[in-house]
């Protein structure tokens, strides 16, 4: 199913929101959407399958309702339901699909949070989060780059939603000077000058690149002084898509997202692709 979009709906505004992103990008790419619903929560009490049974059904008759009325515009859609933990569950499905596409929300604003950064970890394609509706006017795409080939492949998707979205992407670095404890003084001028020249260059190599395989993209760079995660989530208050890069991972380690990319999803602005 390596054309196929995988959208977790649940009852949450960001889940809604995610599933009109999701729709979105199927219709410009003619790609097949699966609604996936999860029911969790049973620990085994006496009559609990017989409620958990009545649950699935009733959730499979909402899902079938919402993909009747998004394949009535067009779209090739299909439902599924399933009943268990939802991050080990939508984790397996990635694992046949082009994308998966999640309602997120900000850490501490309950456990869709949590289960957000940990699918967005453990997933097998990229996964876009997606935040509850704001109402700030968004364009661009931006993309976290620090030269490691997670980058590349956060930059080729990146290139690619800002093409289809019509919009300029912004090849984003951050610098900062190495930490020193104690009372270190001043960092010499000479150093962090260099340093600065040093992320620019990368910064600018890789929109020389991008423009060289996308012509008609904008391209832009910003190199900020900064923490990568701070500058990046800066960024995303005004953007309609923020990429990050993550390391493949197996095992538990798979669970883990990267420091920059586990605090831009908790912290979300914009809807955020993280890619593997």
């Amino acid at each position: 199913m390596a054309d196929t979009i995988i959208v977790g709906v649940t009852d949450a505004a960001a889940s809604r929101r995610a599933l009109d992103w999701a729709a979105r990008r199927a219709r410009d790419l003619g790609r097949r959407i699966v609604l996936f619903s999860v029911v969790g929560g049973a620990v085994g009490a006496v009559g609990e399958d017989d409620i958990v049974a009545q649950v699935v059904d009733a959730t499979a008759a909402r899902l079938q309702a919402v993909a009747a009325e998004l394949a009535a515009s067009g779209l090739d859609v299909a439902a599924e339901v399933a009943n268990g933990d939802p991050v080990a569950l939508l984790v397996a499905a990635s694992s046949d699909a082009e994308l998966l596409v999640i309602g997120g929300e900000p850490r501490g604003r309950g456990h869709r949070g949590q289960h957000g950064a940990r699918i967005a970890a453990g997933a097998h394609c990229p996964v876009v989060v997606v935040p509850e509706p704001g109402d700030a006017p968004r364009r661009g795409v931006v993309v976290g780059v620090d030269g490691s080939e997670t980058s590349s492949a956060a930059i080729a998707f990146a290139a690619t939603e800002a093409e289809r979205l019509g919009e300029p992407l912004t090849v984003l670095a951050a610098w900062l000077p190495v930490a020193v404890p104690g009372d270190f003084g001043v960092y010499p001028d000479v150093y962090l000058t260099d340093l600065e020249g040093i992320t620019r260059a990368g910064a600018e190599r890789v929109a020389a690149e991008v423009t060289e395989r996308h012509p008609g993209l904008e391209v832009l760079t910003d190199v900020s002084e900064g923490d990568p995660a701070q500058v990046i989530g800066d960024s995303a208050e005004s953007a309609s898509l923020v990429v990050v890069g993550s390391h493949g991972r197996s095992g538990f380690a798979r669970f883990l997202l990267g420091s920059v990319s586990e605090e831009v999803v908790a912290h979300l602005a914009a809807p955020t692709a993280v890619v593997r």
